[in-house]
């Protein structure tokens, strides 16, 4: 991964040519659960590309919109149980962990394919896999030809601490607690996903040992290689279905002036990201691709405070934006969503 300075470094790459008629062709593997359905919804809208197929042998023959009820009237497409790799530009992974390996062990990429992995398979930039994070690897992630998209919860730790890290200011343990809607858990029903259970209940799971701090630590430590210290992660279940509000803070010298300075010059050119002078609220970033920051400081403390849509910039929505990326496109293009505020 690259640091934000040598991203400013770096020249421009050509942007790839789009197939013969202008539109790229979309496949989806893993279609039938949420992050597959945000994908869908986001991908039918966008100007550039065409919606060949998704995968899903569960509900082979089944029309989309039996599964994904909110595309009523936006797709007449059905599930499909066969994959045509050759037929598509560009392949979204949305099964379970584990789940992308799998698949490349039985099947051969062709050439000319780029892919986006929505699970944490090749998160560690394995197999030529670029981290899909575009606050740091925009660069990178435009001249590739394969991207795993961040998690959900690894999106908004990172977009909370990546200036401190980049500033090298970072020289204290962080804390962090961060909480998630019952979508972050999958379509697939599990006790703690069930409505009489999940419905005016909040509850700690994984203290402390949450699978995205591997990929959150990666980052800060290239961002700032010198830092050693320990990021304390208290991952919360919510009662709502979607979004992520995250806190965290952070002894540190720093004035809390020269802190907000730090945040604004590194997310200046982010079109997503943005940092705002009052409490963030969830649901203004709930149904967008924003991620949204507030950074205060009390006394010694540092309290950086981030709320995303963990289906949107959390996941699929960051899946489209590096699309967008990779094919040469604008970044926002089919990501100016407003958030419903009530």
């Amino acid at each position: 991964m690259e640091s934000t300075q040598m991203k400013k470094d770096k020249a421009p790459q050509a942007a790839p040519q789009p197939p013969k008629g202008g539109v790229w062709r979309v496949g989806i593997i893993g279609a039938a659960g949420y992050t597959a359905g945000e994908l869908m919804r986001l991908l039918v809208n966008h100007p550039n590309v065409e919606l060949a197929w998704a995968h899903s042998e569960s509900q082979a023959g089944l029309p989309v919109a039996k599964v994904h009820s909110g595309l009523v009237g936006d797709t007449d497409l059905c599930f499909t149980d066969t994959v045509d790799l050759d037929g598509i530009d560009v392949l979204f992974l949305c099964s379970a962990h584990g789940k992308s390996r799998e698949f490349w062990a039985e099947h051969e990429r062709p050439e000319h394919l780029r892919v986006i992995d929505l699970a944490q398979d090749y998160r560690d930039e394995s197999d030529g896999y670029v981290y899909g994070l575009p606050e740091v690897n925009r660069d990178r992630i435009a001249g590739a030809q394969l991207v795993a998209n961040p998690g959900c919860f690894a999106t908004a730790l990172q977009l909370a601490l990546l200036p401190l890290a980049s500033g090298g200011v970072l020289d204290a343990d962080i804390n962090v607690t961060a909480i998630t809607g019952s979508t972050g858990a999958g379509v697939k029903p599990s006790a703690t996903t069930h409505f009489s259970w999940r419905d005016n209940n909040i509850s700690v799971y994984k203290a402390f040992t949450h699978q995205h701090l591997a990929e959150i630590n990666r980052t800060l430590q290239h961002l700032q290689p010198g830092y050693r210290g320990n990021l304390n992660f208290l991952p919360m279940r919510g009662d709502f279905p979607r979004g992520i509000y995250a806190a965290a803070y952070i002894n540190t010298p720093i004035t809390g002036l020269e802190a907000k300075k730090l945040y604004e010059d590194f997310y200046r050119d982010a079109p997503f990201t943005h940092v705002i002078d009052k409490t963030v609220d969830m649901k203004q970033a709930v149904n967008t691709n924003k991620a949204l920051l507030n950074v205060e400081k009390y006394g010694d403390l540092l309290l950086v405070t981030c709320a995303i849509d963990n289906l949107l910039k959390g996941a699929s929505g960051q899946a489209v934006q590096n699309m967008n990326l990779m094919l040469g496109l604008a970044e926002d293009t089919a990501l100016r969503l407003k958030a419903s505020g009530f």
